[in-house]
């Protein structure tokens, strides 16, 4: 299959170094970038696939120190974690990187340097929170306190958890030690490095002017942001943990995590190859697509392509940025601190990655929050994997493998039947593979559901096992074709589902195909003859669903 010309940049947002992830994580990033990679991959174009986990900043820290490790051990660990939670999933990620690599602390410096010699740094001296009773200077997470615009009470120093609203420590009401609990805080003198981002805004609204068919999410919430107007904001931080800034003065500071973080998708690259400048400098054949949750929209397209921009060197930013509205748990937040909904790990003790795979993206926050519920889930396992993909699966293969057990069902004249069904099926792969190049997973879920119920309403229709075996054998030959049509184009989305139902069809790894060629691939002939296939999907069943709400409810 020829490619389309360019070379394909993927990046999935940087999950956090403290803990498995959970699902609203992985819905809000990983796996839909999985699904894009794997689908630009299926059809002949050459990607690079790249995420790595953020390792720096003060969760880093807090979260070491109550596992009583050091934090580059407590960060090793979590990352080994995280790399095999996502291999279970089958995330297919040329490079999982890690922030604290040297090479990204290299290029963090670097990219500073070169903001500050065109004049967009500054050393200034700025009142910071000090705990007298932990004897240290508080950024960021190391304060809690009550959000002064959504009220929340257990806010963060950096950002709100409810409303995602931007803060400054200094910001938060009822502030506290995240360390001690101490409310005895005081400002005091420090100095910081500051980048002047007021100074790059019209750069980057005239990038920004170049992509108006991005996402209204992504639109609105970086206008929003640009519109409220940028402030100077500080990239150094009073912490030992994360990329030292290298400046007489400044040896007990290093970069604030959300000037290195971004760093890291060419820091991860690095990582891999050598010839990372080739997919990030200078790459005007590169179609760069970032897939991340809306709490990181803002950094990813005003923060990041300031810093670039303001480097004055030829950089790959975003040419689309696929933004993710958040996946909540019965009215609530997923949340990692509360320990409230499912965790990666936790989700495959219940059902195949597949299930996961499936029915998060089927059901993705694309334009709005989305809510999870067990009984949701439930219902996609059942209806869509079991009762349709599994269906025919099962009803197509048990009846072909016990009717031609010897030899490979021979097609004989086609009906109007099957000329329907290719013209419904060719209508089908078309709006399917339209929808993943637009990267709309909701729309290319219904399509490729439709075909699976084409195929059942086929099998049903034509009642193979009423027919001589003639009739049969054509039947059953169309039909397990469409099976295999079916198997390669859901290959991206449950990848081992279809590697299993192609291998019983003694099909090769699966293909791309396009609707002018259904009609072709639904009248070849079989290789050999099909072998029988246990049940794809178990049925969820009430009972479940009412013991995992109960596990999975969390704390207040």
């Amino acid at each position: 299959m020829p490619t389309d010309g360019r070379r394909h940049l993927v990046t999935s947002a940087l999950p956090y170094i403290n803990g498995i992830k959970h699902l609203g994580n992985l819905v809000g990033s990983m796996l839909p970038a999985d699904v894009y990679a794997r689908h630009l991959r299926q059809r002949g174009r050459e990607v690079l696939f790249v995420c790595a986990t953020d390792e720096h900043g003060t969760p880093a820290e807090l979260a070491a120190a109550r596992a009583g490790l050091p934090v580059d051990e407590y960060c090793r660990r979590q990352h080994e974690s995280q790399r095999l939670a996502c291999a279970a999933f089958d995330l297919s990620f040329d490079v999982f990187g890690r922030s604290s690599s040297p090479q990204n602390h290299e290029l963090t410096r670097h990219l500073a340097r070169r903001l500050e010699a065109a004049g967009l740094i500054e050393e200034r001296s700025g009142r910071q929170l000090y705990s007298p009773d932990d004897g240290r200077f508080l950024p960021d997470r190391y304060v809690v306190g009550t959000c002064p615009h959504c009220a929340y009470d257990r806010a963060r120093g950096d950002q709100c958890e409810r409303c995602a609203r931007l803060l400054d420590p200094t910001d938060l009401l009822d502030a506290r030690s995240a360390i001690s609990g101490s409310a005895r805080l005081e400002l005091r003198e420090t100095r910081h490095l500051y980048l002047r981002l007021p100074a790059l805004a019209d750069r980057v609204e005239g990038w920004l002017a170049g992509h108006e068919d991005w996402p209204v999410l992504v639109r609105s919430i970086a206008r929003k942001w640009l519109r409220e107007g940028l402030a100077d904001r500080s990239i150094t931080r009073d912490l030992e943990w994360g990329v030292p800034v290298g400046r007489p003065g400044f040896e007990d500071k290093v970069f604030y995590v959300w000037f290195d973080a971004p760093v890291e998708y060419i820091g991860a690259t690095w990582e891999l190859t050598d010839a990372w400048r080739d997919w990030w400098y200078d790459a005007a054949d590169v179609h760069h697509v970032q897939f991340l949750g809306k709490d990181n929209v803002p950094f990813h397209t005003v923060w990041w392509p300031a810093v670039l921009l303001g480097s004055g060197e030829p950089w790959k930013l975003a040419d689309y940025i696929k933004g993710f509205g958040w996946l909540n748990y019965y009215g609530a937040r997923f949340s990692t601190s509360q320990g409230r909904g499912v965790f990666m790990d936790d989700a495959l003790e219940l059902r195949p990655a597949d299930c996961w795979r499936y029915a998060l993206l089927a059901n993705a926050p694309e334009s709005d929050d989305v809510e999870f519920t067990w009984e949701s889930f439930a219902a996609c396992v059942n209806a869509q994997l079991a009762d349709n993909l599994g269906n025919l699966a099962q009803r197509v293969l048990g009846f072909a493998s016990r009717r031609f057990p010897d030899a490979a069902p021979a097609q004989g004249a086609w009906t109007d039947l099957e000329r329907r069904l290719v013209a419904d099926a060719a209508v089908g792969a078309d709006a399917y593979t339209a929808a993943l190049e637009a990267i709309e997973f909701r729309k290319a879920a219904r399509a490729l559901e439709g075909l699976w119920s084409l195929g059942n309403r086929y099998w049903s229709a034509a009642e193979p096992w009423r027919a001589d075996d003639r009739r049969a054998a054509t039947v059953a030959a169309v039909a397990l074709n469409l099976l295999r049509v079916a198997a390669a184009l859901g290959a991206p989305w449950t990848p081992r589902t279809s590697a299993r139902i192609l291998d019983a069809l003694g099909a090769g790894p699966p293909g791309w195909v396009e609707g002018a060629a259904v009609a072709a691939e639904l009248a070849a002939p079989a290789t050999r003859p099909p072998g029988p296939l246990p049940v794809l999907f178990e049925k969820i069943t009430d009972e479940e669903v009412r013991a995992w709400k109960a596990r999975f409810a969390g704390r207040d």
